[in-house]
């Protein structure tokens, strides 16, 4: 498949670790060498590799993109280098690979830790000689393609074990580039934030743009983004889908946990008179006493909601309008 989307758009950061990394990936772009990009999931390894390949000097040629996470082991190699009619059961007529799809161009290898050996060996000869031969056949085919791979895995502990060739390791780490997650890029998720939801608003047609309030602003800072920017994306849409202005209020992290709660294993007893009625110590007058308790309770709500604010309310035994009434008192303190 040669990819010819951008997605431009969504490199966007303003941190010195956002802007450090678009250094290092102009930098190696110019170098005709392969290149390694680590980095955890949803950070942006493909818009990294598509960077690379426009800011090359083969950014007129074709790019070439395999998800080799995707395919069963057994496939890949006929994948990377096609076959020939009759190489195996259900091989009609030949067919190119992706190398002879991406010649004079770039080649973007996605998980590649999970190719497996034999068809490592191959990738192997192409980068040390240029040529391969198709499934079913012993002619050999030259290209000049530069590698891009990518990866979550560690590779290195992947070759001591033997599941990744040390050779095959030495050729792509010409460079290696680590993407940097959403958690240390300080700065970045409001600006993602504000630009996935301007997004958003005019997908669903609406005339005015989105504005977090300030819990919810707060509320995306303190997130640790395990899935990145594509988590961040996903939070962000449905936050503006669901909210019925345009000030967004609610955030939802976690679209799977239920509105219900779980379920009890043992029936509760009711709560004896003394227990009932307890009171936390004053520390001063009741109205500050009063001002404390539901504060507190509120923020403690919304931290085991995750900021669901109709679980939050839930929780404390409100109903949803009540809750609305006991947030906008206290929104400016959360």
């Amino acid at each position: 498949m040669v990819s010819r989307i951008n997605h431009a758009e969504e490199a966007l950061g303003q941190s010195d670790e956002f802007v450090s990394f678009q250094a290092a990936l102009s930098r190696v772009a110019a170098v005709d060498r392969p290149v390694l990009l680590i980095g955890e999931r949803g950070t942006g390894k493909e818009l990294a590799a598509t960077r690379i390949h426009y800011l090359s000097q083969r950014w007129n040629e074709p790019l070439v993109t395999l998800n080799c996470a995707a395919l069963a082991p057994a496939l890949i190699a006929t994948e990377l280098f096609g076959h020939e009619a009759g190489a195996f059961t259900g091989a009609g007529g030949r067919r190119s690979g992706r190398f002879e799809a991406a010649d004079q161009g770039t080649l973007f290898l996605d998980e590649i830790g999970t190719i497996p050996m034999e068809a490592q060996e191959k990738i192997l000869r192409v980068v040390e000689y240029g040529s391969f031969e198709r499934v079913g056949s012993s002619e050999a085919i030259g290209v000049d393609v530069r590698i891009v791979g990518a990866t979550h895995a560690d590779l290195p502990a992947l070759a001591a074990q033997g599941e990744f060739k040390s050779d095959l390791l030495d050729r792509l780490s010409f460079e290696v580039l680590f993407l940097p997650p959403l958690r240390e890029r300080r700065g970045d998720v409001l600006l993602l934030a504000n630009h996935f939801a301007t997004r958003m608003a005019r997908e669903l047609g609406r005339s005015e743009m989105p504005e977090f309030s300030s819990a919810a602003l707060a509320a995306l800072e303190r997130y640790a983004w395990p899935g990145n920017i594509r988590e961040l994306k996903n939070v962000v849409e449905r936050a503006v889908y669901r909210s019925a202005n345009t000030e967004v209020d609610e955030i939802d992290f976690d679209p799977f946990r239920s509105p219900f709660g779980p379920v009890s294993k043992a029936p509760q007893l009711a709560p004896t008179v003394a227990e009932s009625t307890a009171l936390p110590s004053p520390t001063g007058s009741l109205p500050d006493a009063v001002h404390e308790l539901e504060l507190g309770m509120l923020r403690q709500a919304l931290t085991d909601s995750r900021f669901n604010q109709k679980q939050a309310a839930t929780n404390l035994g409100l109903s949803y309008h009540q809750f609305r009434g006991l947030y906008r008192k206290y929104r400016n303190e959360l």
